[in-house]
This record gives structure tokens, C-alpha cells and sequence, in this order.
């Protein structure tokens, strides 16, 4: 039988997405809510993800154990992710317990305690959870590329906060900033696996009857693009130093991103990828390098990320923009496109034979498109991409004027990145 997605439009806002998957054993859940760190002002940076922590501490009817117990003790899962421009509260389980999964995500979205003894609790354990990002060369190097790149702007600030800001936050500021960003239209809920669309529209619409109206969170503008390049390097007594750069790309709405979503596919994205070929097998210069895009409302970035020996450095920056130049130059040859397609539509229907991807694939349609997505429609519109669709993308984004940098490691070399940008 085939999998059937439906989309439910509630009176207040509240929109409730399903994939039937008759065939599936599981069945997954999530709760999205359209807020994330680009709505926070600059008092709050990290307000979202604390709200996401605290809504596992505790409701009027559950301890915080008992809300873990009751999804992992019938061999489920739940977790939770906050990201620029959404939060999202998800479980996993047997599809014969998908009432109980729904119930507890519920009462955890409606009805958070956040006690002050839970607050000054977790407080220290995200304090804790910013220095190990702060001790990691690899999520260093990344923070201090988004605060480069989008420097003065909340996209440019650490999704969970600095140890100032959340040391900060009290119970009054989380009940006020939930009560403005947690409502019917800035929330959806999917679910996908061995479910009924209606059984489920009938259960969530009772469980959050109570959601107010409200309006959907505005985010500030999306920053305007850079006319020069932009560096910044920290040093480090590690062993590797650790490179990130990326340039200014299109959002998740723009029309040109499928043609960006191969050109990502070509660049960086897998083993055999270019800069993988180039970097790695040809010359040895890195363990790992990858490509990936950012991709938000209004916005968004590609990215490049390697680890490699600090010698390497020079070697490997000029190799990364040759392939810019080249990809602005030359259409790429049809084995090649070809090759990208198929990894791309071949990735995505695996991940979809999964309960838990069908979900995320329901949560991110919807906040990023308004509408449930066919992904056959979305695999048509990558095989219609031609060579020189990929080559209008690159010469739109991959320009190294707009470039941005960041080398966290021994010796950064300042001087000779600042030469190679001719800064």
C-alpha cells in the first residue's frame, strides 16, 4: 500500500500533518513551533533552547523521569532540537503506543512547570553544554564563522547563548517569551508511520485545544549580502587546525534551489564530491572535508568545513576557491550531473522508507513551504536541472568577494589568508 500524506487546517491556527504508512511498526510524532534564535532579542540569545530544555523538567501531571520513562520504557524515543527559525519536540515508538507518545509530547507542549529549582538546575548543565561546544575545535571554528558572516545580527549569535545571557533567565521570562512564540499558527504537529490521519487530528486537536491564537514570531530582516571578505582566526594548541568558510545563498523558497542543492551534491556533499576528491584522495591534504547548505526563510548560506595539518592550509584554500573558479567557468559534464542526481533522489527515497524521516520531511514542508511537499514532485524538478542551471548558481553565490572564513588552530597564518583575499 502507498504511503498517503494529508494536511489538516484548524480554526485557530493549528495545522496537523500525517504520513500513513500501513506497512510501518512505528509511528512518529513531533511538535514544531516557528521560533528559534533569529527571533530573539539580544538579552535572550539562548531563550529558545532553554525553553526546549526546560519542557523535559516536569508538567502538573509528570516528573521529569516519568516523562522519559513513559516513551523509553515501552523502548521509544524522544528528543528535541532548536534551530534558527524552529524548535522541535519528537518521539518514536511502536505504533501500538503512539497514544501514549502523543499524549505525553502534548502535556510537555501545553503544560511546562518550570520551577525555579529546575531552572537554576539546568542552567548548569547548559552552561555546561556551551563550553564543551566553546572546547570543540570543529563547533568552534563553525560559531565564529555565523558571527562573522552575520555579525550585529541574530542569526550571528550562538543558538544557546553565552553563560551571561541564560545566567540571566527566570521563570518570568520564559513563561512570557512562551506565551508570545508557543501558539495554534506558529505550531504544527506531524505524524508518520502506522497511523490514521483523522484518529490523530481528533486527538491533537483535544490535547492542544487550549493553544491561544496568537500571531506567528516576526524574525528581523535577513542581513544584506557583504561587498568583501571577511576573516577571522583564533589560535589554538590543538593538533588540527580547523577551516570553515562560507558565501551568502538562496532560501528554501527561492526557485534556484534545486540547482544549489546538486551544485552542494557536487561540491562537498559526499565521498565523491570534488573537494573530497581533490583534498583528500588526490592529495591527502585533510581527514574530512564536506559542503553543506544553510537553507532558512528569507536566506541562507553554503558552507565548506575540512580539518586538516596546519601546513596544509594555503594549499587547501586555494584549491577550494580554483573549484569556485572553476565551477563559475565550465558547465559541469553531464556524467557528472547525472551521478548527482541520483544520489540525491536515491537518498531521499531511502530516508523516507523511515517513520522518523517521513516526519521530519512533514515539519520542515510545512514551516518552509506552507504546504505538504510531494517528493516526486521535488525528484522531477532535480532531474529537470541542466548544466547550465548549475552554472547560473554558481556564478550567483560563488563569488569571492562575499566569501567568509574562520581558522581555529595553531599559527592561523593570518597574513598569507589575508594575501590570498587580497584583503
Amino acid at each position: 500500500m502507498a504511503n498517503k500524506s494529508r494536511l489538516t487546517n484548524l480554526p485557530n491556527g493549528l495545522r496537523i500533518a500525517t504520513c500513513e504508512m500501513p506497512h510501518a511498526q512505528t509511528a512518529a510524532m513531533g511538535i514544531w513551533a516557528s521560533v528559534g534564535g533569529r527571533h530573539e532579542p539580544a538579552p535572550l540569545n539562548g531563550i529558545s533552547h532553554f525553553i526546549e530544555h526546560m519542557l523535559f523538567k516536569g508538567t502538573q501531571r509528570r516528573s521529569a523521569r516519568r516523562i522519559m520513562e513513559e516513551v523509553e520504557g515501552v523502548g521509544g524515543d524522544m528528543n528535541a532540537f532548536t534551530a534558527e527559525e524552529r524548535t522541535c519536540y519528537y518521539a518514536t515508538a511502536a505504533a501500538e503506543f503512539f497514544p501514549r507518545v502523543c499524549d505525553v509530547l502534548c502535556d510537555i507542549y501545553m503544560n511546562p512547570r518550570f520551577s525555579r529549582r529546575d531552572i537554576d538546575r539546568e542552567r548548569g548543565v547548559i552552561a555546561e553544554e556551551i563550553l564543551m561546544y566553546e572546547d570543540e575545535p570543529s563547533s568552534r571554528v563553525q560559531e565564529l564563522l555565523e558571527n562573522t558572516q552575520w555579525a550585529g545580527h541574530p542569526l550571528g549569535r550562538p543558538i544557546t547563548g553565552t553563560v551571561e545571557t541564560i545566567e540571566a533567565m527566570d521563570a518570568d521570562a520564559f513563561r512570557s517569551y512562551r506565551t508570545s512564540h508557543y501558539h495554534a499558527p506558529s505550531t504544527v504537529v506531524t505524524a508518520a508511520g502506522k497511523v490514521q490521519h483523522d484518529e490523530v487530528v481528533d486527538k491533537v486537536s483535544r490535547l492542544l485545544a487550549d493553544l491561544p491564537k496568537g500571531k506567528s514570531p516576526a524574525a528581523k530582516s535577513f542581513p544584506p549580502v557583504q561587498k568583501s571578505p571577511r576573516l577571522v582566526t583564533e589560535a589554538r594548541d590543538i593538533q588540527q587546525t580547523q577551516l570553515a568558510l562560507s558565501v551568502p545563498a538562496f532560501s528554501h523558497r527561492d526557485q534556484r534551489r534545486f540547482a544549489l542543492h546538486l551544485l552542494n551534491v557536487i561540491l562537498g556533499a559526499n565521498a565523491s564530491s570534488r573537494l573530497f576528491q581533490e583534498m583528500r584522495e588526490k592529495r591527502g591534504l585533510c581527514y574530512s572535508v564536506s559542503s553543506h547548505w544553510l537553507s532558512l526563510n528569507d536566506g541562507g548560506a553554503l558552507g565548506i568545513s575540512a580539518g586538516l595539518d596546519r601546513r596544509n592550509l594555503e594549499k587547501s584554500l586555494r584549491l577550494i576557491l580554483s573549484q569556485f573558479d572553476l565551477l563559475c567557468k565550465k558547465p559541469i559534464g553531464a556524467a557528472e550531473l547525472r551521478r548527482a542526481k541520483e544520489y540525491t533522489i536515491g537518498s531521499n527515497r531511502m530516508a523516507l522508507e523511515r517513520t522518523s524521516s517521513q516526519n521530519a520531511r512533514l515539519g520542515g514542508s510545512i514551516l518552509a513551504q506552507g504546504q505538504i511537499v510531494d517528493p516526486e514532485v521535488v525528484n522531477e524538478r532535480l532531474r529537470a536541472i541542466t548544466p547550465d542551471d548549475i552554472l547560473a548558481v554558481a556564478r550567483d553565490i560563488l563569488i569571492p568577494s562575499r566569501l567568509n572564513i574562520a581558522v581555529v588552530g595553531p599559527n592561523p597564518d593570518e597574513p598569507m589568508i589575508k594575501k590570498l583575499l587580497a584583503l
